[in-house]
């Protein structure tokens, strides 16, 4: 019991301090002016990681690279456009309805591609989402090629309260509080014993095996889990743009979603975060267009994948790394001069 004595300060002192930063995260928007760009730009961040930390649990734990999350995060649009529109349910409803159909599509989507790997897996993922979007393009019932407009604002009922998300400054601490879950979650699942057994399984798949690690079951824990993830961020952009139709499915945000996640690194807790601000801080406030940015996007995302595979972090790794081999070699030969002069 003693031993852990010492370690109560580190822990109140690690709890401060993360306290003190999540405190500051908050008031960035009126640290950098309050306008409805700083609002807008921040918001758009924070839904945006969410977005990308559903594919990073399946791509840093599973190995696998799945093309259909966008099928997720269009169904929490859809979900919130559709349940807010016709029938005028709040954002609880609507956000529980998109957890609940997210996990349904995920489930039979991970059914599917239980024996698949790698590039099947990816093509097949792809494929379900080509799918959903062409039904969601020629659906009239769900909006068609038109989508649906006129989504009213967020309502969160609280108590004899009801939150009211009308604005970008409005919807900001949602946002906000929809990231730190998603951080909390994914932090818990990184030490949870799936993660540890997921990663076991990417890593080393005949010692899983070895141990008695039923693989499918394990895959499609991971898979089913990160669906809610992007969903519910879906589920807040729809509030946000008040408008839902099929370019849920552009390849802009697959890509964004995949840059975002090995920009910085994998398995790095605030990686998808840090990638997301990137590239949405360039996109709105060093623009270059909007086929530019798209360009700019896919550009990074091939220069990372073919020269810094392992992230800006995994570069500035390999950088630190030679400068520490090169520092022990003049170590060695300034020693060896400096021997032979007295000799």
């Amino acid at each position: 019991m003693t031993d852990s004595l010492p370690h109560r300060p580190l822990s109140m002192l690690r709890a401060v301090v993360v306290a003190a930063l999540i405190g500051v995260a908050f008031f960035l928007p009126q640290l950098f002016g309050g306008s409805s760009v700083a609002y807008s730009t921040l918001t758009t961040i924070a839904l945006f990681a969410v977005m990308c930390y559903g594919v990073d649990v399946v791509l840093s734990y599973l190995g696998e690279v799945s093309l259909g999350h966008t099928v997720f995060w269009a169904i929490g649009g859809y979900v919130a456009a559709l349940m807010s529109v016709h029938l005028g349910v709040n954002g609880w409803v609507t956000a529980l309805a998109t957890i609940g159909l997210s996990v349904a599509a995920a489930t039979f989507l991970g059914l599917v591609t239980l024996r698949t790997r790698e590039f099947v897996f990816s093509l097949v993922t792809y494929a379900a989402a080509v799918v959903t979007h062409e039904i969601a393009f020629n659906w009239d019932a769900v909006g068609g090629s038109d989508g649906t407009v006129g989504i009213p604002a967020l309502k969160l009922p609280l108590g004899f309260f009801t939150y009211v998300g009308g604005t970008q400054e409005e919807l900001w601490p949602i946002a906000f509080a929809l990231l730190l879950l998603t951080l909390f979650f994914v932090a818990r699942f990184r030490r949870s014993r799936l993660g540890t057994t997921a990663l076991m399984v990417h890593m080393n798949p005949a010692l899983a095996t070895s141990l008695g690690v039923d693989q499918r079951r394990v895959r499609l824990a991971v898979f089913v889990i990160s669906a809610p993830i992007t969903a519910l961020a879906g589920w807040l952009y729809a509030y946000q743009r008040a408008y839902v139709g099929p370019d849920m499915f552009e390849a802009y945000f697959l890509v964004m979603m995949l840059t975002a996640v090995v920009l910085v690194g994998r398995r790095i807790l605030l990686g998808p975060l840090l990638g997301t601000a990137v590239l949405i801080i360039q996109q709105n406030l060093l623009s270059l267009g909007g086929d530019w940015n798209k360009v700019i996007l896919g550009f990074v995302l091939a220069a990372v994948l073919i020269f810094w595979p392992a992230g800006l972090m995994g570069l500035v790794d390999h950088m630190r790394q030679r400068w520490l081999r090169k520092t022990r070699t003049n170590g060695r030969e300034n020693k060896r001069s400096y021997m032979e002069e007295v000799q």
